[in-house]
């Protein structure tokens, strides 16, 4: 009777592992919050284990404990993108770990209507787990900016806050002046116009509190936009200003990141989305799939050209298009 081979052990990793009573991988997925993080663990192909939290500065102590315990075993890490930087990606890979950062999504694949942090965690765990089997559309990953770029872009983002802030205390004092029945002032804040304001005296002490807020944000905002001016490359494409060219420049952080100009299309979120079925295919608006600040830039750019342009031959051209339908602008 012949040998059958025993087809169970998925690779050479897996039997060396199986014999010497260790994995050839670990995983783990965890489910980030601001003071603590919730863990699970998987060994090789066996299930995840029950999650376990830590705080931040425990779990570091015990994932270099885990290292140190398995030294010749790949040691791999997922969480998601989040609002607290990836610091943990950074401190993860220093001590010898594949940590991986990936878009957030909808972690409920059964649609059970039960959502805990344990439960995420298992889930990212063995998404990661075939994701490192191969199957590469597991996971979303987003790219982890040098500390340098993100330093960089950090600066036009808090110019971009200030703007905003700098809009709603304006917009809030115009509320005032239509609510009491005067008639709105845009740039109400600025010196000459706040001087001449028609309004009561008690209406302008209230927007007197304010005023000093809005002149002391655009100060800041115009520093900031010098100093970002002043680091654009100086040979710029035509037609692109200096601010927009950093922005553009520092949110991509690296163009040769992208092996085409679909990549790019697609970062930006400005492609078409579809919805076809059998014989009917469907194009609707812009998936806004991407860097927001990107796509607004890019937006902003765009209808600057229309406007300040308006006999520059493309624009002329798709006008002309856009006015044949009920797209028209």
């Amino acid at each position: 009777m012949k040998n059958e081979l025993n087809s169970e052990l998925s690779s050479p990793e897996g039997t060396r592992g199986q014999f010497n009573d260790r994995p050839s991988t670990i995983k783990l997925g965890i489910d980030v919050h601001q003071a603590f993080y919730v863990v699970v663990l998987q060994e090789g192909g066996s299930n995840p284990k029950p999650p376990q939290r830590f705080s931040k500065e425990a779990f570091l102590v015990w994932a270099a404990k885990l290292r140190a315990k398995h030294p010749g075993v790949q040691l791999h890490a997922v969480y998601e993108a989040c609002g607290f930087g990836f610091g943990l990606q950074r401190a993860l890979t220093a001590r010898g770990f594949n940590c991986l950062v990936v878009c957030p999504q909808k972690l409920d694949e059964r649609q059970q209507r039960v959502k805990t942090d344990g439960r995420d965690a298992r889930t990212l765990c063995l998404k990661l787990s075939r994701y490192v089997e191969g199957n590469k559309e597991e996971l979303a990953v987003v790219r982890v900016p040098r500390e340098a770029e993100e330093q960089a872009r950090a600066l036009h983002r808090q110019r971009e806050q200030l703007v905003r802030t700098r809009k709603q205390l304006e917009a809030h004092g115009r509320s005032l002046l239509v609510n009491h029945g005067c008639e709105p002032v845009n740039k109400w804040w600025k010196a000459r116009a706040f001087t001449t304001l028609a309004v009561p005296a008690w209406l302008k002490e209230l927007l007197g509190h304010t005023q000093p807020l809005l002149l002391a944000l655009e100060a800041q905002i115009r520093a900031l936009t010098v100093q970002l001016q002043a680091a654009a490359a100086p040979d710029q494409p035509r037609g692109l200003g200096a601010l927009t060219s950093v922005v553009l420049d520092r949110e991509v952080c690296s163009w040769e990141r992208f092996a085409n100009r679909r990549q790019i299309g697609s970062y930006t979120g400005l492609c078409p989305g579809e919805h076809s079925s059998g014989q009917t295919r469907l194009q609707t608006c812009v998936t806004k799939h991407g860097n927001p600040r990107l796509r607004a830039a890019l937006v902003e750019l765009a209808w600057r050209m229309v406007r300040f342009q308006p006999e520059y031959r493309p624009v002329v051209k798709w006008r002309r298009i856009l006015a044949k339908g009920a797209l028209a602008t």
